[in-house]
């Protein structure tokens, strides 16, 4: 990878995420792509963008550029489970609140999260090189909404 560390590249992914979704960050007035809410995060040559459509079901994509070129993406698709829709504003306070509590090696959440009213549990196969991860919120054991998530290192030519 040019010019940077894949420990520089997590930091800066992890401190993205934290300013953007899930730390409450604003909304692109003009979008890259029509039709989908996005959220920025610039840190001198970084640049990072979440893009995603829907709300009670989505789909997104985290992308990060150094020095304008694209060398990290990460996609992730799912939702509320059907029925259980009238749930979604908390539970997505609830998500917040766990991808903030994620640990160093996560791109998503922590193992294990809980506020004694929703339970959080995330596992990922895989490095900042190449993962994938599934994410699942429970209400009383039961899943209410969950996540897949694929993505790694882009390399060009």
């Amino acid at each position: 990878m040019p010019n940077f560390t894949t420990p520089q590249l997590s930091k800066f992914i992890h401190s993205a995420a934290a300013t953007t979704y899930a730390g409450g960050g604003s909304y692109e007035n003009n979008p890259e792509r029509p039709g989908f809410l996005e959220l920025v995060f610039e840190e001198g040559d970084w640049n990072y963008r979440d893009s995603y459509t829907g709300f009670y079901r989505s789909s997104g994509s985290e992308v990060v550029r150094y020095k304008g070129k694209i060398v990290w993406a990460s996609n992730y698709c799912g939702g509320m489970a059907k029925g259980v829709e009238a749930m979604a504003s908390t539970t997505f306070d609830f998500l917040k609140k766990a991808m903030l509590a994620k640990p160093d090696w996560s791109f998503r959440g922590p193992d294990h999260f809980d506020n004694g009213k929703y339970e959080y549990t995330y596992q990922q196969r895989g490095d900042v090189l190449s993962f994938s991860g599934y994410e699942e919120i429970k209400q009383a054991g039961v899943p209410i909404f969950s996540h897949e998530i694929i993505g790694g290192v882009i390399i060009d030519k």
